[in-house]
């Protein structure tokens, strides 16, 4: 017999959708893609352990497919910041702002400016400084945080070219 759960997945696709909290996101997604597994499962096989793999494989797509879009979020706002910085002189100083048409990430926005040029034959890179500012409400007053990153020239575009100030910023995933 088939079970359908349709207003807990409907319920658990609504929260995990809205929210910007990529812990929530991703246990939401985990539980969600466990729910839909079960429902999966439970429809094709009595085999407690073929069902358990069914499970497994649904909630590891499910997962994966969620760190995929969550790198390309994080690379759409490493290149925006990267095209800002690489038209700056050391010490001036530009704004950026991200907004996220899907909402697995906060919309974000601060400043960056170029620190230092390193440069050598055919290379010609800048270390960053930029900041995540966020705004002021009820709860608490405006803060920036700051991070440091090397943006590379390639050919007429700016590319992010480090890895540590990003698994600071953005978590494990790049």
């Amino acid at each position: 017999m088939i079970k359908r759960y349709p207003t807990v997945l409907l319920l658990i696709g609504i929260a995990a959708s809205a929210c910007g909290c990529s812990s929530f996101l991703r246990e939401g997604t985990a539980d969600l893609a466990g729910v839909g597994g079960a429902a999966i499962a439970s429809s094709v096989t009595d085999n407690a352990a073929v069902a358990t793999g069914i499970g497994l494989g649904v909630r590891s797509a499910a997962l994966a497919g969620l760190q995929y879009a969550q790198r390309k979020t994080h690379q759409e706002q490493q290149d925006l910041i990267a095209q800002i910085a690489g038209k700056l002189e050391p010490g001036a100083v530009a704004t950026w702002q991200v907004s996220h048409t899907v909402p697995i990430e906060d919309d974000e926005r601060g400043r960056v400016t170029v620190s230092r040029i390193i440069s050598g034959r055919n290379l010609i890179c800048k270390e960053i400084v930029f900041s995540i500012d966020t705004a002021a409400n009820a709860d608490h007053k405006p803060q920036s945080d700051f991070y440091i990153a090397t943006i590379c020239r390639d050919a007429d575009r700016w590319k992010w070219a480090s890895a540590e100030p990003a698994t600071e910023r953005w978590g494990a995933l790049q």
